[in-house]
């Protein structure tokens, strides 16, 4: 038989096979089903979107929130010496012809003197990296100075003011409470029209804080004529520059008067100098910018008509939080609040600007779904039956509901209802801040500090933090049939009345029967050092994951101070075993280092020193309440 009868003869069987393969798999091919979206998804599935590359890498925008780099400048200037000499490869002769060149071409009088070479080589053999990563950063911040300083004929090299003040940080805080990137105190904030308020520091804000910088110096140059006495009077204040002109005999070089200056300006304009002429020279010195992959991006603003959070924003828009507060260092609660009256901007990526714009009334929308979640008040309504008796009904409020999600169910009515206080803790994680706590829970800021006892909005990682919450409950629920959802063609109107229906078919209000005879019970503990939660659950007679229900804990980790809420086993005998009575011994007796404090030495640096340990902790332990320490001190360092 030749090939071609074979293969004739084998074709109709290989046809039969491929024939049966495909109706088995038709048979066995399962149904594929498309899964429901979330509000957040179904509204962004509408978005006009425009491909673009990312403007700014993570690394970059670690850097440019930094804090450290701020707390070094403000130590060194702080505590520079011009008197000292520094032993570093600069001849005298060569530094004396640059900074020649430099004077040429700036209306500050840059002279050489051995207090301004003594500086230049400190910053130069200490500060290498400090000034490698701050011209970094500095590609972002001086384009936006040098319009403003432009604007108002001040000199482009007062640019490095802002390096001196604040290391290119806009949330920097000073000692005495001096804030942003050109570091104005409140006051004089208020007076070049700054507004400062519980959600707005518009000292934080680059271009206007920028801005009013420029006012100053201004005002200071008309006073003065001499841009070295402006730098002095920007540091030390105006009064101080005269008293000292007057107490030098009427000489008005700053060199000259600088001994009677206060101690911290006699370094400031060396070091202002001296930052000039690394950036000048820095190739000439080894010093190459730690840059990222794109250097300045540009943005705009977008005027926002209703109050969101930037969390609302990064996860409607795909823009890190992150690169969000960089843009918008002037919220201090990472919300842009919502005031009659008063217009408020967000500044993005002009990518990011198109998008916003493009869909601003999804955008809102979703705001409102999410305003829409938060616990409201409840009032009571009497009504009055045919026969005559009285039923008293909770009814939640409805107010400021949005006008793009369906709200044609019928709420729930709960009869026999009445408000408990149920207290709760939140673990503060990283990226929390209280603004997004006291949304989360329907609290307000003021409260959250008032619970947990805080001077102030900042909270640590890990913290436990106390929130109470008026709850509704109730013993009787009575379930009204749902009207059918209006159909619209609206993909996002469609998606988000599918949602709000099934979260609403899913809510139930549970007896509060057993709820209440455990917080009649309950009490609470408060964790010492040493403790852990199996420690804990045998003291009290119950179970490790009862203790994490109660506390809503994600893990096993509890801090030292915090407290956790227990209802104890009342049949099961309290126990502490060898082990744990030893474990406490230990802790008890955490060993105490004493340091003597050495010239030059800051609590900032100390704390460096050893692991976990912070400035506040060095402060609370030797009961001080300044940074200020000086040589011979000892001091308590606990670990």
């Amino acid at each position: 038989m030749n090939k071609t009868k074979i293969a004739l003869f084998l074709v109709p069987f290989f046809s039969l096979n491929i024939l049966a393969q495909d109706a088995v798999s038709q048979e066995i091919a399962p149904q594929i089903t498309t899964p429901k979206l979330s509000v957040l998804d179904s509204i962004k599935s509408t978005f006009v979107d425009h491909e673009v590359a990312s403007c700014v890498d993570k690394e970059w925008m670690d850097e440019l929130t930094n804090q450290d780099l701020f707390k070094e400048m403000e130590f060194d200037i702080a505590h520079i010496n011009p008197d000292e000499k520094v032993d570093y490869d600069l001849s005298t002769d060569l530094l004396k012809a640059r900074l020649k060149e430099m004077d040429a071409k700036s209306p500050f009088n840059i002279e050489y003197n051995q207090g301004l070479e003594n500086i230049i080589k400190s910053f130069l053999k200490n500060r290498k990296k400090s000034y490698e990563r701050l011209m970094a950063i500095s590609e972002y911040y001086f384009p936006m100075f040098e319009a403003a300083l432009a604007k108002y004929d001040v000199p482009l090299e007062i640019k490095y003011l802002a390096v001196v003040e604040s290391a290119l940080n806009p949330h920097a805080k000073s000692r005495v409470g001096a804030t942003g990137l050109w570091q104005f105190m409140f006051a004089t904030g208020k007076q070049y029209n700054l507004d400062v308020s519980s959600y707005i520091d518009e000292r934080s804000d680059p271009l206007k804080a920028t801005e009013a910088a420029c006012q100053y110096l201004s005002n200071m140059y008309k006073i003065f004529g001499d841009w070295d006495l402006v730098l002095a009077s920007y540091n030390a204040g105006p009064g101080n520059v005269s008293k000292a002109i007057r107490r030098s005999g009427g000489q008005q070089n700053y060199w000259n008067i600088r001994k009677n200056l206060p101690k911290e300006t006699q370094g400031y304009v060396p070091a202002f100098l001296a930052t000039m002429y690394i950036y000048e020279y820095h190739k000439e010195h080894g010093i190459e910018p730690k840059r990222a992959a794109i250097s300045y991006f540009a943005t705009d603003t977008v005027m926002v008509k209703r109050e969101m959070s930037f969390k609302q924003i990064s996860d409607l828009l795909d823009i890190p939080e992150s690169q969000i507060k960089l843009l918008n260092p002037g919220y201090k609660l990472d919300v842009v609040p919502s005031v009659k009256g008063k217009n408020h901007y967000l500044r993005l990526p002009v990518p990011k600007i198109a998008v916003f714009t493009s869909n601003e009334d999804k955008i809102y929308a979703y705001a409102q779904i999410e305003e829409d979640k938060r616990e409201k008040p409840y009032f009571s309504r009497k009504t009055t039956s045919p026969t005559g008796n009285t039923t008293e009904t909770a009814i939640a409020s409805t107010d400021g509901r949005s006008p793009y999600v369906d709200y044609s169910e019928e709420p729930e009515i709960v009869k026999g209802s009445k408000i408990v206080t149920k207290t709760k803790y939140h673990t503060v994680k990283k990226g929390d801040n209280i603004g997004e706590i006291s949304q989360k829970y329907g609290v307000t800021v003021s409260e959250i500090k008032k619970w947990n006892r805080l001077k102030n909005n900042n909270v640590m990682l890990g913290a436990k933090l106390k929130i109470q919450t008026n709850e509704r409950v109730a013993t009787t629920v009575v379930k009204k049939t749902p009207k059918p959802a209006v159909k619209t063609k609206d993909t996002t109107e469609t998606a988000i009345a599918a949602v709000e229906k099934q979260e609403a078919k899913t809510k139930e209000v549970a007896t509060d029967d057993i709820e209440n005879k455990e917080d009649e019970k309950s009490e609470f503990y408060v964790v010492q050092k040493g403790d852990n939660l199996n420690s804990i659950a045998r003291k009290y007679g119950v179970t490790v994951a009862e203790i994490r229900e109660w506390n809503n804990l994600e893990d096993t980790n509890v801090l030292s101070g915090s407290k956790l809420k227990l209802i104890p086993n009342e049949n099961a005998p309290i126990i502490e075993t060898k082990a744990e009575k030893a474990q406490q011994q230990i802790a008890s007796s955490a060993k105490v280092h004493q340091y003597l404090v050495q010239k030059g030495d800051s609590l900032f640096s100390i704390a460096k020193k050893y692991p976990g340990v912070t400035v506040e902790n060095i402060k609370k332990w030797n009961d001080i309440s300044s940074e200020n320490i000086k040589p011979g001190m000892k001091l308590k360092i606990q670990g």
